[in-house]
């Protein structure tokens, strides 16, 4: 499946959202590449004239029917993937924010699989995208900072 972006000639801008809710934070498993299998934060491609958290809230709500609501940067990462010969087939850079669950029942997109509200200890037995566990921390570090 190709898209427009496949081979960019740019970084895309990509948020995603820890969203926590009763110790717990959402993680969803990815049904198509990239990290198809994995389990991540629900997030995606920052829209023209969105904020990042509004971004943030979007991405959610189109993934999983949640509303939730973005407070703090958890911290950020950088996905390059290169073909077989070392040309660059994708590239994000994406901001991770932690965001509360304000309402809504989960309801999956054509993009995921599964989803689960899993505690942190729990992210290391799971296969997730690289950083996963360290964002997560950073979120519920931003939640007991924030009162």
């Amino acid at each position: 499946m190709s898209d427009s972006r496949t081979y960019p000639d740019r970084p895309y801008l990509a948020v995603s959202a820890a969203v926590l809710h009763e110790g717990r934070v959402l993680l969803v498993r990815r049904a198509r590449n990239p990290a198809q299998g994995l389990f991540t934060l629900p997030g995606g491609v920052v829209e023209a004239g969105e904020t990042l958290p509004e971004a943030a809230a979007r991405e959610v709500r189109e993934e999983t029917g949640l509303v939730v609501e973005p407070f703090a940067t958890a911290g950020q990462r950088e996905v390059i993937v290169r073909d077989a010969d070392n040309h660059v087939e994708r590239h994000f850079v994406i901001i991770a924010f932690a965001a509360h669950w304000i309402s809504g029942e989960l309801i999956l997109n054509e993009e995921l699989v599964e989803a689960r509200w899993v505690l942190p200890g729990e992210i290391p037995a799971l296969p997730a995208t690289e950083g996963l566990g360290e964002i997560v921390g950073a979120a519920f570090e931003r939640l007991r900072a924030s009162g």
